[in-house]
């Protein structure tokens, strides 16, 4: 019975501490709902605006640098595009060079000096209008060393002397700008 008792009170203690903590903890909600008012008030209405106006100069800065990247990132982008909008023209001109560097070397072969220089002249026409819209030839040559980035290897033939490099440039590799459009195909040795 005593136990029971005991029991009781304790439990009774419980509840009333717990309604205490709870009048507690609402009478620090009503100050502290009260300080922030208090603190509210006390920004005058001068300290307000000058925080709105700090904000929205921040938000206009970061739209300004915002729009100023995406201004640089399309210039950029138009000029890339310019620079490279002739690709597919100038891959498709490219067998007709090859073919007229191959009949260069055929027709030298003859003794019509006049055949030469007239195919000559077309080919020197060709080229200087093929490089006046930004073609360039890819500089490789035999027994320069191999690199795998500026050359596309065809084959590979033993010779002790010519190791990892340049044996014979099978085809002519050109660059438009600075984007390689055809690499050129060469022999290494091994």
């Amino acid at each position: 019975m005593k136990f029971k008792n005991i029991f009781k009170n304790t439990s009774n203690m419980t509840t009333e501490n717990t309604e205490i903590d709870q009048e507690i903890d609402d009478v620090t909600l009503e100050n502290n709902a009260n300080g922030e008012q208090i603190i509210i008030e006390e920004l005058s209405l001068e300290e307000q605006l000058t925080q709105d106006l700090a904000k929205e100069k921040d938000k206009y800065l970061r739209l300004f640098a915002e729009f100023e990247n995406y201004k640089r990132r399309t210039t950029k982008e138009r000029i890339d595009l310019f620079k490279t909008a002739n690709q597919e023209v100038l891959l498709a001109m490219l067998p007709v060079l090859d073919d007229f560097d191959r009949a260069l070397v055929e027709i030298n072969k003859s003794d019509d000096e006049l055949l030469t220089k007239g195919v000559e002249l077309i080919h020197e026409k060709l080229k200087n209008t093929l490089v006046s819209k930004g073609l360039e030839q890819v500089e490789v040559k035999a027994g320069d060393a191999f690199d795998a980035d500026f050359a596309e290897a065809i084959t590979q033939i033993p010779a002790p002397k010519m190791k990892g490099k340049i044996v014979d440039v099978l085809e002519k590799g050109y660059k438009l700008g600075d984007k390689i459009i055809r690499f050129p195909k060469v022999v290494i040795g091994q």
